[in-house]
């Protein structure tokens, strides 16, 4: 199955996971590697791979938007979400978690997307579409 692709201002592209199963398959192809990953603080949403070494703040901040919009969190509360973000190299998996979740080797970062931010992407991307 194919991860969702949004392409950035900057031409950076992210992929964002469908399914717990996708999520899985993605999270698994970066594992080990630099890339920037980001998934809500809360279950239930995709994970989003930032396709590109050291982005810059504001292509972690638009993919934060992204992630958060997509999220359960973002469905059922319509109000700001917490996101974390950190690196392919930070993942781990073990043969007893469930489909879609992944362990953390360390503390993540972590992004407040506003409500404002996610209802403003929204609207744009229904322009595109």
């Amino acid at each position: 199955m194919k991860a969702r692709e949004f392409i950035l201002n900057s031409g950076t592209k992210i992929f964002l996971g469908k399914n717990s199963e996708n999520n899985d398959e993605l999270v698994d192809e970066y594992a080990g590697k630099k890339n920037t990953i980001l998934h809500t603080a809360k279950p239930g949403s995709p994970f989003c791979i930032i396709d590109k070494i050291n982005p810059t703040k504001e292509e972690i901040k638009l993919s934060a938007i992204v992630c958060a919009s997509k999220s359960q969190d973002w469905r059922d509360n319509k109000n700001d979400v917490l996101v974390h973000v950190f690196t392919g190299k930070d993942v781990y998996k073990e043969k007893i978690m469930k489909s879609g979740t992944w362990g953390l080797k360390k503390k993540p970062k972590l992004i407040k997307v506003k409500k404002k931010e996610i209802k403003e992407w929204e609207d744009k991307s229904k322009e595109i579409n």
